[in-house]
């Protein structure tokens, strides 16, 4: 395998979600709310958690990871989708689609863990508040967040390796909106049993792995809530853990679905349509389900404004 042979497509043409101009109009549209929403919503909690010290505290560190992931991950994706809503020739250079292979894999595969470690964050403040501040030290928390993102960067290099080195010769036609791995690898010029089995062991690895964990987590918090006395206290936990697992069920279903099943040699509207929920939906809902509804951070936002 020749190193010209590597790059010897030079850009690849996406087809987008529609070729109807008027619905390209509509989902631009769409889609540039969704976007702005994300931004708006993951900045203000960096923001806020960095500016109330009343924030200082495991759970909200854990979630200025996440958004900063969001963050990325939206970026990575949205803003050329919007460009290529609106622009008859859809090209990405060879460079731009490794780049954008990259970020989202990096962001997407350390929202795993994060999610994962946010849970753990969840079980012990519910099933062990006494050993909680012991548990959930400082350094604990530093040290769970430098896993997640190392573990995203591992899981990140093979899937890049493995797509990335393929040929791609003839074949530049991407029946998606973005440059992801399963779309990228139909493409390719040569055998891609390898990087399909590299692609579904690291799925096994960031995504059925935290699922699992978030499942126990979750399974141990609603066994001690039911035996909880209060019940304005069990109706507050299930409600919080209800929006949360919304998130893990959209997040990790539609991922596992596109990662985590034999590589078709087609990719059709219904794949499409599935990966709009991790690559675009969960960006916008994270803030809003995680904290926006929270009135530690309701608090923190009435005295930014100065109310």
């Amino acid at each position: 395998m020749g190193e010209g042979n590597q790059t010897s497509v030079a850009e690849f043409i996406l087809l987008g979600l529609s070729e109807d101009p008027k619905i390209q109009v509509l989902l631009f549209c769409v889609f540039l709310i969704i976007y702005l929403l994300s931004i708006f919503g993951n900045l203000l909690i960096i923001i806020l958690i960095q500016t109330d010290s009343r924030l200082h505290i495991p759970m909200y560190f854990f979630l200025t990871n996440l958004s900063f992931a969001d963050l990325c991950f939206s970026t990575s994706i949205v803003p050329q989708m919007l460009v290529h809503f609106l622009v008859k020739k859809k090209t990405i250079s060879f460079a731009g689609c490794s780049l954008q292979i990259v970020v989202f894999l990096l962001a997407g595969c350390t929202e795993c863990t994060i999610l994962a470690v946010m849970s753990y964050d969840r079980y012990v403040a519910v099933c062990k508040p006494l050993h909680y501040s012991t548990i959930m030290t400082p350094r604990v928390c530093i040290q769970l967040a430098i896993v997640s993102w190392i573990s995203g960067t591992f899981v990140c290099s093979v899937d890049s390796a493995f797509t990335l080195c393929l040929p791609y010769q003839g074949q530049n036609v991407i029946n998606h909106y973005f440059c992801e791995p399963p779309a990228l690898l139909k493409l390719a010029s040569a055998d891609t049993y390898n990087a399909e089995m590299a692609l579904f062991s690291m799925g096994v690895v960031i995504l059925l792995a935290p699922v699992s964990l978030i499942l126990v987590s979750y399974w141990n918090i609603i066994s001690t809530v039911i035996q909880m006395q209060s019940g304005e206290g069990r109706l507050k936990v299930f409600s919080t853990c209800g929006s949360h697992l919304t998130v893990v069920v959209l997040y990790y279903g539609s991922g596992i679905f596109a990662y985590m099943r034999p590589n078709s040699k087609t990719m059709n509207e219904k794949d499409k349509v599935i990966s709009v929920f991790y690559s675009v939906m969960t960006s916008m809902l994270n803030p809003i389900i995680y904290s926006l509804r929270n009135k530690d951070v309701k608090g923190a936002l009435r005295k930014l404004a100065g109310k």
